[in-house]
């Protein structure tokens, strides 16, 4: 007899989703009893780290992975890295255990209540099957639904008992379309957009990795020979930051943001909502005469910009369509817009965030993965790392951290099993270090090949950044005495190290990364600040 058990779990070999994250409860084991053997489980302490490495491996793989959590408890403890998902475009497909069918009437301990409102807003769609013989078929529409632009996480309640009922099989598998292809009269409009003006400039975003359409990037950006600048809190890297062309970040408040792009008579962002603002810095969106032209996969997104003409559609497609309609011109830039990285004081004790970065990256091979939750040195880190591959930097699109860490572990899981085997180097910041720290018991265990380097100057030094900023003195809880981060380490099974210096710093990385498994790197940083802006 067969379970619909058994027909979901062919119907996931079918789709190719093999790989289960998870922290297992008691509403959950008869999901997981007998668990197949050609399935991988991946284990995580707490289930913010489980959303997390699943994120990670998804973005990596660039497939959907399955999420398990305990019931509503453990979607409680999901929800701040399920968030990030959201905002990430990660198509997890998140799972949470539900009391039996015949006690929900009584809502006994552990029940799920309101179990589809819990996740909203962070998840596209959220369903508990009315019946045990709905399960297959909601994991079919659960996995259209996350694939289907924008991509992202979804949700369902699973009773515990629906598992063991009959079922025939097999399920029906779909496919769904993972491109929206753009308009051709709107693509036509904008192409005699761009023709026509006198001083274009072009903004990208993290769809133009998503979509893997650096190439079109490129080659659009060379064609027009104008500036390209990275959207501002861009979660990938969307143009090789070693091009004469490319600029540098945006800024993300309102005002900066449209001083650097005045002068420009049209802004052709493609691949990125129009913006992302914080802090809060008043100015105008666009300086008069600036008009703006946006390309976005996400109909919420195009509906939401302040400013600007928007068509939905694909990075990748668009790009394509528009690149034989636009004119050749002669190159704007001649020669690179950014300056050699700075060099840094690596004598100072402590050590300054570029100085960091710059030991850091001296340590580096020629092809790695970064990772970054270090919210006080991005400014540095984008000056010494300057990404010139596709599907080589991630960080988390919401801003919450506790994303990091754990992604990391996922991001090199999935390096191991798509066999390139790429190092990821995760810099993250020692309040950051806090948030998912259980995620090192997975690294361990994983030997997932991952060097954390933890830049500690105990504080939220970004929040004091924000408190000079906001004119807000005397906050309290912004300082973090009296962690010893290396012990911590080490009680997950990590190797750690304390290096001080900028050629202590790169030894100590170096010698992560030829060691097998997870390494933490703690380097003390100096507690001077900048401004944000």
């Amino acid at each position: 007899m067969r379970t619909v058990k058994d027909v979901t779990f062919d119907l996931l070999r079918r789709l190719g989703i093999t790989t289960v994250v998870g922290n297992p409860g008691s509403t959950e084991e008869t999901f997981l009893k007998d668990f197949p053997k050609d399935f991988d489980y991946v284990l995580a302490l707490q289930e913010a780290s489980v959303v997390g490495i699943a994120d990670g491996l998804s973005q990596g793989l660039r497939k959907p992975v399955i999420v398990n959590v305990h019931t509503g408890a453990g979607m409680g403890n999901a929800m701040g890295c399920i968030l990030t998902a959201y905002q990430n475009k990660t198509p997890l497909i998140v799972t949470a255990g539900q009391q039996t069918r015949e006690m929900l009437l009584l809502e006994p301990l552990l029940t799920n209540i309101d179990a589809t409102t819990l996740p909203r807003p962070w998840v596209k769609w959220a369903y508990e099957p009315a019946r045990a013989e709905d399960v297959p078929a909601a994991f079919m529409r659960a996995v259209a639904t996350a694939l289907q632009p924008p991509a992202g996480p979804v949700f369902l309640s699973l009773p515990l008992d629906d598992w063991d009922k009959p079922l025939d099989g097999p399920a029906a598998v779909r496919a769904v379309a993972t491109r929206v292809a753009p308009d051709p009269a709107l693509v036509a409009a904008f192409a005699n957009r761009i023709n026509a003006a006198r001083s274009p400039v072009i903004v990208y975003g993290s769809d133009i990795a998503r979509s893997q359409a650096w190439d079109e990037a490129i080659r659009f950006a060379e064609t027009l020979g104008v500036p390209v600048w990275t959207a501002p809190f861009a979660e990938r890297t969307p143009f090789p930051e070693t091009h004469r062309q490319h600029a540098g970040a945006l800024p993300s408040a309102i005002g900066p943001l449209g001083q650097k792009l005045a002068g420009h008579d049209l802004v052709i962002v493609v691949g990125a909502p129009v913006f992302r603002y914080y802090p809060m810095v008043a100015g105008d969106y666009l300086a008069a005469g600036t008009a703006l032209l946006q390309v976005t996969d996400d109909p919420a997104m195009a509906s939401k910009a302040p400013v600007g003409d928007s068509l939905v559609a694909d990075a990748k497609l668009f790009l394509s369509a528009v690149q034989p309609l636009v004119t050749k011109r002669a190159p704007a830039v001649t020669a690179p817009l950014r300056a050699a990285p700075s060099t840094p004081d690596m004598t100072a004790q402590p050590l300054a965030g570029d100085a960091i970065m710059a030991a850091v990256r001296a340590a580096c091979p020629a092809d790695f993965v970064l990772v970054e939750e270090a919210p006080s040195v991005v400014g540095e880190m984008q000056d010494h790392f300057r990404i010139d591959r596709p599907d080589t930097f991630y960080t988390f699109a919401s801003g919450g951290l506790g994303w990091d860490m754990p992604a990391a572990v996922g991001l090199a899981l999935a390096e191991r099993k798509s066999g390139r085997n790429r190092p990821v180097i995760a810099l993250m910041g020692d309040g950051s270090f806090q948030y998912s720290v259980q995620a090192l018991y997975t690294a361990a265990q994983q030997k997932a090949p991952v060097v954390f380097v933890v830049l500690q100057n105990h504080e939220y030094a970004i929040l004091k950044n924000f408190a000079e900023l906001e004119e807000t003195p005397n906050v309290p809880g912004l300082d973090l005495p009296g962690i010893d981060l290396e012990a911590l380490a080490k009680g997950y099974g990590v190797p750690s190290k304390l290096a001080k210096t900028g050629a202590e710093v790169t030894e100590a990385v170096t010698e992560a990364l030829a060691r097998p498994g997870p390494s933490v790197v703690v380097v003390p940083l100096t507690r001077k600040r900048h401004s944000l802006l």
